[in-house]
């Protein structure tokens, strides 16, 4: 039995220093301490020993075993040590090396541009209001005075979500003028920007879902040339000093007087181009004097409180700040196109 023991103790330490991975260090303890394992085999012969021989036996089986155990531990530092050399050579990191560039993003050019309109009106003491993209007929049409027979009410031109016509996608931001004239009174200024829809073809100037800014001025004594002090004003700050516009009659259901407001083209410089369609000038926005009728609807006397209001297409205003030639730039979010500005 020394013998066998002797020969346990000297391949146990030469196979446990030899080893090279966790799991080969946990197989051999097993292999020699385990309850099947070489050690515990010997051990069961000691019924076999004599009574002199039994202590003898006994005490270098246990120097034997706490001989594999202390190996064992010893090469399992061994290894748990090289283990975190290789890491921390396979993460080393050359701190002399130029970092990578983190590209950071920015506002789009159409916010920056919306960005810079609401501040011009913060600073002419409008307040700003949002309201509901999914409108009711009432606010969107009736309210604003617009007949059963206005063409905006087709189906071909609007976007209606029920089968009778009484909710639909907002086709301008005007609903907000009603909305802000029965919550909060009178007087007001304010303005409504957001998302709008119409069916429009895509072109270089349309498109079925762009951006809109309403206004409103109601108070007494508010005329037209408060209207077009106004949005000169806005203009010019947006697009410089320099800047031509150009107002037109027009008509719409919810003002009276009504007029188109338009900015010389950017691109053209008047001559006609494509951007312009060859007349050289863009439409930028209509407005007008708020209508007797959409005053009454809203719980005011148009005999004590005037008003202008008025809507302006916040991509074409993009177009003309960054000239920009073509809507569709603005919506197919290509990165030649965004890194520009």
């Amino acid at each position: 039995m020394k013998e066998q023991l002797e020969a346990i103790r000297k391949g146990a330490l030469e196979a446990i220093a030899g080893t090279k991975a966790a799991a080969e260090l946990d197989a051999l303890r097993v292999k020699y301490l385990g309850k099947k394992g070489e050690l515990t085999a010997v051990l069961k012969l000691m019924g076999s020993l004599s009574a002199e021989e039994r202590p003898v036996m006994g005490q270098m089986a246990n120097e034997v075993r706490a001989a594999v155990e202390k190996a064992v531990e010893a090469q399992s530092a061994i290894l748990e040590k090289a283990a975190l050399e290789a890491k921390l050579k396979a993460e080393t990191l050359d701190v002399t090396i130029p970092g990578k560039e983190v590209a950071l993003g920015h506002k789009h050019p159409m916010y920056t541009v919306l960005d810079e309109i609401k501040q011009v009106f913060l600073d002419m003491g409008f307040e700003i209001m949002d309201g509901p993209e999914i409108e009711l007929e009432s606010y969107n049409f009736t309210k604003l005075n617009a007949p059963e027979s206005h063409p905006s009410r087709d189906w071909t031109d609007t976007f209606y979500l029920t089968e009778d016509s009484k909710i639909l996608l907002r086709t301008q931001t005007s609903p907000m003028q009603i909305r802000a004239m029965e919550e909060h009174g009178v007087p007001i200024r304010m303005i409504s920007p957001g998302r709008v829809y119409r069916k429009d073809e895509v072109d270089a100037t349309h498109s079925p879902m762009f951006h809109q800014i309403e206004g409103l001025v109601v108070d007494k004594g508010v005329t037209m040339a408060d209207l077009k002090g106004t949005l000169n004003a806005v203009i010019k700050k947006i697009y410089g000093p320099a800047s031509v516009t150009r107002f037109r009659p027009h008509h719409f259901p919810f003002t009276e007087p009504s007029c188109e407001v338009d900015i010389q083209c950017h691109k053209c410089g008047g001559k006609g181009c494509p951007t312009c369609k060859g007349e050289g000038w863009i439409e930028v926005l209509g407005a007008g004097m708020v209508h007797p009728k959409v005053l009454r609807n809203c719980g005011i006397d148009p005999d004590e409180y005037s008003g202008f209001a008025f809507g302006m297409g916040l991509e074409r205003f993009a177009m003309g700040h960054f000239k920009i030639s073509d809507l569709r730039l603005i919506f197919e979010n290509d990165e030649r196109f965004l890194q520009q500005f």
